[in-house]
């Protein structure tokens, strides 16, 4: 799938942010499956990096609650509970409409333009018929670019944590959805909303997108 407009590039990070992104994406979207070790010399290896990046990596990636340490057991890749999914819901019917709300009001020109780049990359992706994974993909872009434009880093924070849990629960179940397409292109009108500084607008829509979420993921259990 093409990339969308970009924040900024991996030469702008540092080792350990690098390091921290690309672990971050395997276990939400478990390339790294729940349960599995972690292997600091092999990630990184994969990843270029040596071990110290990896090890600040880890350490941020467990207090998201992506990993566990188990002394004299090692780490491990966290196992999803469906059980979790009314928890994160309930954080996340709070805080999505006010970040759709504050992503409306303060979105910087840069922000609006990056949205937008999303809102065509969407129609695209339909009209490819992208599969599954690769809309997945899209859809993390969506609201990380949405957390972004708030200017909160610690709503960005907040929802960044959250949204990656969710997002595992909706790995969990990908072969037994049955529209995601639809639920992804949800963004669009959220995506105009903020683009239009439709602060309540936006609230509703981000409402109803963690609401579809949970229901979409109940009918395929």
């Amino acid at each position: 799938m093409q990339q969308a407009a970009a924040k900024p590039s991996d030469e702008d990070l540092s080792l350990a942010e690098r390091a921290y992104r690309a672990i971050r994406d395997r276990l939400v979207m478990l390339e790294i499956r729940p349960g599995a070790p972690i292997n600091e010399e092999q990630l990184g290896q994969s990843l270029g990096v040596g071990r110290t990046p990896v090890r600040e990596a880890l350490k941020r990636l467990q207090y998201e609650s992506l990993i566990t340490t188990y002394p004299r057991r090692g780490t491990f890749a966290t196992d999803v509970n469906i059980t979790d999914l009314a928890h994160i819901s309930e954080v996340r019917q709070e805080l999505e409409p006010l970040a759709a709300a504050q992503a409306a009001r303060r979105a910087t020109a840069s922000d609006r333009e990056f949205l937008a780049a999303l809102s065509r990359e969407l129609e695209s992706a339909a009209s490819r018929h992208q599969g599954a994974t690769e809309l997945l993909h899209l859809d993390l872009q969506v609201h990380r670019g949405i957390y972004a434009a708030t200017h909160n880093p610690y709503l960005e924070d907040t929802l960044l944590r959250y949204d990656n849990l969710a997002t595992r629960i909706w790995c969990l179940f990908i072969d037994r959805l049955s529209d995601m397409a639809g639920h992804v292109g949800e963004h669009g009108p959220l995506i105009e909303a903020i683009v239009a500084r439709d602060a309540d607008g936006a609230a509703e829509l981000a409402r109803s997108h963690v609401v579809s979420f949970e229901r979409a993921v109940r009918e395929a259990i």
